[in-house]
């Protein structure tokens, strides 16, 4: 430093002292919560999720206040009583996906589809774009993660493969939009996944969070100036969730999971969030060997051959969206003899729903399951949130602890309360009608439900002591 001269120490000394000039730093984001992090570590600190921080590029730091309250365009301001057209819906040939959808493809709407690998998302979407190619819309299917030839296998082994569909395997979002911009916009744009897609504009590596986020803008941007109804087809994690930034959830217009086991032929498609429809419809598929099948009668699949009634059985009219979906709730009661801690195993249902409810039963009935494990299962690989598969849950453990049927052909609706009431739920009477057209008899639950003009026979309950009756009482 003692040979430098006056000039190149001040030189040096604004090199280092110059923010411009410093080096950039990096940041970690987590991809389940969105937490920034200045360095990586194993567990994300506000959230506690394990291997979810990933590299991102920082936000641009200015070195001077900007003032934006000049220099911009002027905004147009509509009333909000200005009357508007609706939507024009697009079929997309299958029923099922249309109800899930809330009745079909809005243009310009931005949809994304999650699911577990192999679950059959591709298949669901290369059906729905041959259909749609077939009826003389242009559709445009980009498979980010196989080549041409493995989509064009998969659509001969479908029957599809004669369909008009424009098929490219391609990542730059670059290149698709440049392609998709020298002619008239495809009525349908399938992005095959929006993990794989990639942006020059943006550093990381695709599937980062700067690319998923910024890649979805600019795809979702396209498809809002053009009309083009978008699919973005996304990865999830292991906790069923889709992966990536949580902002590309609120992006989109529609969420939608494909849910099922690979193991089982059933597949539901359930709407998560949708702004032109009603939330959490679903529409049940079911996987042959020529893909994906609509199930025109979901009900029928989560009922098991009830030719002969068993304790521990129990039926309820679950509603999702618009539908009611008959599911048939299995309990199971197994006394110990020995002083061995008991197990409590819940598939399908939430566990601590099902210790309330035990406390319910013991509390406020008198019965004893502290020296019983009890296992519970919602036929079908179905799985319930809805409050009113209280009552349907207590009869079921209740026959199961008796070893006694409950009456036949009878379903069981209602909330429980801690204080052991039987609480009125929505939409009673759409359970009821739906309950009757397939055959059953009688119905248990809430006192002020109206049936209106079902022929179905209906006891209400007031007290959860009622059905405690009802059971155990010989007959």
């Amino acid at each position: 430093m003692g040979n430098l001269s006056k000039a190149q120490l001040r030189s040096t000394f604004v090199l280092v002292t110059n923010p411009r000039m410093a080096k950039v730093k990096k940041r970690y984001v987590c991809t389940n919560c969105g937490a920034v992090s200045p360095r990586w570590q194993g567990q994300c600190g506000d959230c506690g999720e394990w291997n979810t921080l990933v590299e991102d590029a920082p936000a641009t730091v200015f070195s001077q206040k900007h003032d934006l309250s000049r220099g911009g365009r002027g905004i147009e301001f509509v009333p909000l009583n200005k009357p508007t057209e609706l939507p024009l819906r697009k079929s997309t040939g299958l029923a099922e996906f249309d109800r899930a959808l809330g009745g079909g493809l809005v243009p310009g709407s931005a949809v994304l589809m999650g699911g577990d690998p192999g679950i059959g998302k591709s298949t669901l979407l290369l059906q729905t774009a041959a259909t749609l190619a077939r009826g003389g819309n242009d559709v445009v299917y980009v498979s980010g993660e196989e080549a041409a030839g493995q989509v064009r296998l998969r659509a001969t082994r479908l029957g599809v493969a004669d369909a008009p569909i424009r098929l490219a395997s391609e990542t730059s979002v670059r290149d698709i939009l440049t392609t998709l911009g020298q002619g008239d916009p495809p009525a349908l744009l399938v992005i095959d996944s929006i993990q794989t897609m990639h942006s020059d504009t943006i550093e990381g590596a695709p599937g980062t969070v700067s690319q998923v986020r910024g890649c979805a803008l600019e795809l979702i941007r396209f498809a809002k100036q053009k009309g083009t109804a978008l699919v973005l087809v996304g990865h999830v994690t292991k906790d069923g969730s889709i992966a990536g930034p949580r902002v590309l959830e609120h992006m989109v217009d529609v969420v939608m999971s494909f849910e099922g086991e690979r193991s089982h032929q059933y597949r539901i498609l359930r709407a998560l969030k949708n702004r032109f429809g009603a939330v959490d419809e679903i529409g049940v598929f079911s996987m042959a060997g020529e893909g994906l099948e609509e199930v025109a009668n979901p009900s029928m699949l989560f009922l098991s051959g009830r030719d002969q009634p068993l304790a521990g059985s129990a039926v309820f009219p679950a509603l999702e969206g618009t539908r009611p979906v008959l599911v048939e709730i299995q309990a199971l009661i197994v006394r110990l003899q020995s002083g061995a801690t008991p197990r409590r195993a819940v598939v399908g249902w939430d566990s601590g729903r099902l210790a309330m409810l035990l406390a319910v039963l013991e509390s406020r009935c008198g019965l004893n399951f502290a020296s019983a494990e009890v296992y519970l299962n919602i036929a079908g690989g179905y799985r319930l949130s809805d409050p009113a598969a209280d009552l349907a849950v207590s009869a079921a453990l209740v026959s199961a602890l008796a070893d006694k049927p409950l009456p036949e052909k009878s379903i069981w609706f209602g909330e429980v309360s801690l204080a052991g009431e039987i609480r009125p739920v929505a939409h009673s009477e759409l359970r009821i009608r739906e309950a009757a057209k397939l055959g059953f008899a009688s119905g248990y639950g809430p006192s002020d439900t109206k049936t209106g003009s079902s022929p179905m026979k209906y006891r209400g309950l007031t007290q959860l002591a009622n059905l405690v009756d009802q059971v155990m009482v010989p007959s």
